[in-house]
């Protein structure tokens, strides 16, 4: 409990009082009289707001599983468990996450309620909106009332333990939109280059006449024969095939770009590339690597009822600036794969990988196919891009040209050597890996 405007307003005037009373024995009385009567007075109001003050039951509703960036309605209910007298003024606060912020922020809180609302056993409601910014699991910690006493002498803080728990997973409304749709509808909305699904493959789908077009190898002499028309074997992308993701959650990634970190971005790439995987009946993998608690794994599932599972253990990983080593997850997914599989190795590579990776690379080419897939850094691009103006200018865009230089001879290494290599911006890395999949599907590599 502590002092209220009213209380502070009153002592100020008593004191002045009293210091007039100096030179006035009409004035010393009043003092004396008003003081005489004020002090028990200010001490029945903070008992009367002590005992009777705090006598509400308070329950947040919020759903426990959120989208980021998408707004949520919170409802606050106020019950009034007692009778008859109820604070002067009652302002509340909502103890909401630091990751979560009120749309129409500031004026959300303090939040004032009107006492007249409330009758004896029933409820007022208060809503507002958050936004969510940041993934992970976040916590409510409670709600404050301030009440202010009959006379407005005092105020009383309460706090009231309404402890909540949100999950806040990557925005996915592409996903959950594109769900009932086929492969070319998603791939439409994706923003990814159409692809032709009838070719070549690996495994046989079905025979059917000859279309205009088709390639002489597919014929099925056999059954041209026997029907005395030309018949054609269709064949489809394999299914049943593995892939892992290993996903640097470290320092290499952890850099803003756009406005959000590159890391979000190539999180939400692997869980949309993982969907169509399942999707297209594949079995799916993924791996992190990086400083404190930015290390997992999630062995291979198959299905597209095993995507909610992925989220489940995805949604809250955040990358940290420490160190990572792509040498050691590579070495961590060789002893944990038992067949091959397509890796995909997001991260950001740069000339000194060249050496530190060049004997496991070796050992990961003899038994699965791998994919390193880099991110741009836009900075050193526009440096690498700009006209210099000075000295020192000149030395830092010529510094940024021949890191960036280096960075395409490593890729091209590489390439020349027989991995799949990968350099995207953070915006266009979904569709870019996409893209990248259902060729490597269509090629017969895997």
């Amino acid at each position: 409990m502590r002092p209220g405007p009213a209380l502070v307003t009153a002592a100020l005037v008593w004191f002045l009082l009293g210091a007039v009373g100096f030179f006035s024995d009409i004035v010393s009385l009043i003092w004396l009289y008003s003081g005489i009567t004020l002090f028990p007075v200010i001490i029945i109001d903070s008992l009367v707001l002590y005992f009777l003050g705090d006598r509400f039951e308070l329950k947040r509703e919020i759903p426990v599983s959120l989208a980021q960036d998408e707004s949520v309605r919170v409802k606050i209910e106020v019950q009034n468990s007692g009778k008859g007298f109820l604070p002067f003024r009652i302002m509340l606060w909502d103890l909401h996450p630091p990751s979560m912020e009120p749309e129409n922020h500031p004026a959300a809180f303090p939040a004032a309620l009107d006492r007249k609302l409330f009758t004896s056993g029933q409820s007022i409601f208060f809503e507002y909106t958050l936004l969510p910014r940041e993934r992970g699991q976040w916590f409510f910690r409670g709600i404050e009332l301030l009440l202010s006493s009959p006379l407005r002498f005092w105020r009383l803080k309460a706090f009231h333990p309404c402890t909540d728990s949100v999950r806040i997973y990557p925005n996915f409304n592409k996903i959950k939109a594109s769900a009932g749709t086929d492969l070319r509808g998603l791939l439409e909305l994706s923003g990814v280059k159409n692809v032709r699904r009838r070719g070549l493959g690996l495994e046989f789908n079905s025979l059917r006449d000859y279309q205009e077009g088709d390639s002489i190898r597919a014929v099925d002499w056999r059954a041209t024969s026997r029907r005395r028309k030309v018949i054609i074997r269709e064949y489809q992308e394999e299914q049943d095939q593995q892939i892992l993701f290993l996903l640097d959650s470290g320092y290499r990634l952890n850099r803003q770009e756009m406005g959000r970190l590159q890391f979000d971005s190539a999180l939400e790439a692997v869980l949309l590339l993982s969907w169509l995987c399942l999707k297209h009946g594949d079995s799916v993998a993924v791996g992190s690597f990086g400083g404190g608690s930015g290390k997992r794994w999630i062995g291979p599932r198959k299905g597209i009822s095993s995507f909610p599972v992925l989220m489940n253990r995805l949604y809250d990983l955040s990358s940290s600036p420490f160190p990572s080593s792509p040498f050691s997850a590579l070495e961590d997914a060789l002893a944990r794969l038992k067949r091959r599989t397509f890796i995909i190795l997001i991260s950001n590579f740069r000339e000194e990988d060249g050496l530190s990776l060049s004997w496991i690379l070796k050992h990961v080419e003899k038994r699965h196919l791998l994919l390193l897939v880099s991110l741009r850094e836009r900075e050193s691009e526009t440096l690498a891009a700009r006209q210099p103006k000075g000295i020192e200018e000149a030395l830092e865009t010529a510094a940024a040209f021949s890191y960036l230089t280096s960075r395409r001879d490593l890729y091209k290494t590489w390439e020349h050597s027989g991995l799949l290599t990968l350099e995207s911006s953070s915006e266009g890395l979904s569709a870019a890996l996409i893209n990248r999949y259902l060729s490597v599907k269509r090629s017969g590599r895997l």
